[in-house]
């Protein structure tokens, strides 16, 4: 019995309406690509769902990471082919080969990853925020000297 009344005050473990947290799993809680007047219902549900909107988070978050994994596995294959070539060791043909597959690959992953998932729209919504708050914090007469263009895409208006 109290199992289920804890369970009734802590809202945030479950979804406060299944169906439409089912749908958005499916998804991968991304309603990125839905069109404007398709995502009001789906915003104002994660808007009132913690569950749905830390589900989110955490996908967004892997996604994220597997941008930055990808980049720096490709960067490291990179670093070893130039030591390779540097140093010229034995079978240097064969270590350059397999470096240049490594990158190969991380690049081919990185690929998949961006173009799957919607980390490259996170990162430009979080790139958009931090230029918001810097805008916010500039001095009103370096704030009139920027072009009306930018101003208009740092704020939104």
């Amino acid at each position: 019995m109290q199992h289920r009344q804890k369970r009734k005050y802590c809202m945030s473990q479950q979804c406060v309406d299944p169906i439409v947290g089912k749908i958005l799993a499916g998804w991968r809680y991304d309603i990125s690509s839905l069109a404007p007047e398709m995502r009001g219902d789906y915003e104002n549900h994660f808007s009132s769902c913690e569950h749905c909107r830390r589900r989110q988070r955490l996908h967004r978050a892997i996604d994220v990471g597997l941008i930055i994994l990808a980049s720096l596995s490709g960067g490291m294959f990179l670093l070893a082919f130039g030591v390779i070539r540097h140093f010229g060791p034995r079978h240097a043909f064969w270590l350059e080969i397999a470096a240049l597959a490594g990158f190969a690959l991380s690049a081919l992953i990185w690929l998949v990853v961006a173009v799957a998932t919607p980390a490259p729209v996170t990162v430009l919504d979080a790139a958009r925020e931090g230029a918001r708050l810097v805008h916010d914090h500039l001095p009103p007469e370096i704030r009139e000297r920027l072009p009306e263009e930018l101003r208009e895409k740092i704020t939104g208006t």
